[in-house]
């Protein structure tokens, strides 16, 4: 549950920060560039702040 929870939302505001950084200012580009650098980082350290927020929340696997 909790991969399907963070693939929707680094999914959610990649696509949010593309329509921002067109429709309101192109700096909205950086919350992307910041979401896909994080699960990049991820795939290697295997550490997900996100993750660690669904578990402090409740969010079973």
């Amino acid at each position: 549950m909790k991969e399907r929870i963070i693939r929707a939302v680094a999914g959610t505001l990649i696509l949010a920060s593309i329509v921002l950084s067109y429709y309101v200012h192109h700096n909205w580009i950086w919350l992307g560039v910041f979401v896909g650098a994080n699960l990049l980082q991820s795939s290697f350290t295997k550490f997900c702040p996100l993750e660690k927020i669904l578990e402090a929340v409740g969010v079973k696997n």
